[in-house]
């Protein structure tokens, strides 16, 4: 079976053409169980999420603020496995029919076998992965499986990367490109700033992948901005915040589908 990576692209154009970015949601798999991701996935793409990356909790996730690395512990200590992380994506593109990525450190995917991963999460339906610390020049077996299974690579830029590098990441990418929009990891922030701006125009200087912004956005009037100049709003850990900080299950749902409801309208809102 052939993996999504053209749901993905459909989809982001689809969003191009209604002249609006996507939006891209994050949550953890196994967050706070098993079940209860796969339910907030769901609520969130019933909340407006166009596109929804799960993440593969990791004991050691470099690019990631306390409030996902809360949430990754929550997930380790249930026992989450891979075969957790291919079943979540498997029911929630099942249940929505909306592409659905992993994003995950490179060291589990080696670990288990690049074969067996692209193959399984292809079955599952996943549209691709992203793989934030995975170096472009290392990147040729897990990219030759991932075609082979119709997966999308997503690579990560910063604003540290220089014009040359921008197009040696872009050129080894496909669905997307990940812009962070800051150097640091992830969290909210207060503003998300020029810098990611300026970041977009290079990056886009060197592709016609779309461009999709991360790291900061966290409510309705910071996805306006950045989808004033971005292809695509990602936002993680406001989502996953609300789910830390709801008093049940129940009402974590709830908040997660509220927030993607609002952020859903920034999008549509560009200023």
């Amino acid at each position: 079976m052939s993996g999504n990576i053209q749901l993905l692209s459909d989809t982001l154009a689809g969003a191009r053409a209604e002249g609006r970015s996507a939006l891209i949601a994050y949550l953890p798999a196994g967050f706070p169980t098993v079940d209860g991701g796969i339910a907030a996935i769901k609520a969130v793409f019933e909340g407006g999420a166009d596109v929804v990356e799960v993440g593969l909790p990791h004991s050691d996730p470099v690019l990631d603020g306390p409030v996902i690395q809360t949430a990754d512990d929550i997930a380790l200590r249930g026992g989450v496995k891979i075969a957790d992380v291919m079943r979540t994506v498997r029911e929630t593109f099942g249940a929505t029919g909306k592409p659905v990525l992993v994003m995950t450190y490179w060291n589990p995917i080696d670990r288990y076998g690049v074969e067996r991963f692209t193959a399984e999460l292809a079955e599952a339906g996943g549209a691709g992965c992203i793989l934030p610390d995975l170096p472009v020049q290392e990147s040729a077996l897990w990219r030759e499986h991932a075609e082979k299974h119709g997966l999308a690579t997503v690579f990560v830029v910063a604003p540290s990367s220089k014009d040359a590098r921008l197009a040696e990441i872009t050129a080894a990418g496909s669905g997307f490109v990940y812009a962070a929009s800051l150097m640091g990891v992830t969290g909210t922030r207060e503003s998300v700033g020029a810098q990611a701006q300026d970041l977009v125009r290079r990056t886009k200087a060197t592709t016609g992948l779309p461009v999709c912004v991360g790291l900061g956005v966290s409510n309705a009037a910071q996805a306006s901005e950045v989808a004033g100049f971005a292809d695509g709003v990602i936002v993680g850990s406001a989502f996953v915040k609300r789910m830390l900080d709801a008093p049940d299950e129940a009402a974590g749902l709830e908040a997660v589908r509220a927030l993607a409801g609002d952020l859903a309208k920034g999008v549509r809102a560009t200023p």
